[in-house]
């Protein structure tokens, strides 16, 4: 029994970096999972229910801006995977990871799948489920700095986005360490 693992948010200026893992049964098929990225919106809000409620185990885990800013995108987002797999319930026997990283110190062998979200059903449910997750947080911050325009581009670094930083600045959401806030910071320090 394996789990897939992906993450969401390794891109944007703003918000957490979300990770996933997933179990599927394989006596309960979820047709049409993909990677998240060529999926709409509502396409992933169904298939995001369609996992919970068909998979074997499914959990979702974050590393937070603090930590992203702390540690760098890249550990945040392994750091985030071993949050994952880590509750998992039933624990799998392995895990298959989209990309070429693998996180340290996880409860059981892991093989790296370059593209596996294109390829690995449940790495497809896993990267699903992290980015609904995450879209959902961002809509939170939307409410949260309504100027902002999180709800339109999820944090990652449009016009829109850059031009609402330049305006109104930085928020506690973003993060710190990426060069877009960073210098803003820094030009405001002067």
């Amino acid at each position: 029994m394996y789990a897939g693992v992906d993450e969401a948010g390794r891109g944007p200026l703003a918000g957490p970096v979300v990770a996933a893992a997933v179990i599927l049964d394989p006596e309960r098929p979820i047709a049409g999972l993909a990677d998240s990225k060529t999926l709409s919106a509502a396409r992933r809000d169904y298939l995001a229910t369609l996992i919970k409620g068909k998979a074997l185990a499914w959990a979702v885990a974050a590393a937070n801006v603090a930590e992203i800013d702390q540690f760098n995108i890249l550990q945040a987002s392994l750091l985030a995977m071993r949050r994952a797999v880590a509750v998992l319930d039933p624990a799998p026997r392995q895990v298959l990871i989209d990309g070429n990283r693998i996180p340290h110190d996880l409860p059981c062998p892991a093989e790296a799948v370059v593209g596996g979200d294109r390829y690995v059903a449940a790495i497809s449910a896993a990267s699903i489920l992290a980015k609904t997750t995450r879209d959902a947080e961002l809509l939170q911050l939307a409410q949260l700095y309504p100027q902002y325009g999180f709800e339109r581009h999820k944090g990652y670094p449009t016009r829109d986005h850059l031009a609402a930083l330049q305006r109104f600045g930085v928020t506690p959401a973003h993060r710190r360490s990426f060069a877009p806030v960073r210098r803003l910071l820094s030009a405001s320090a002067i």
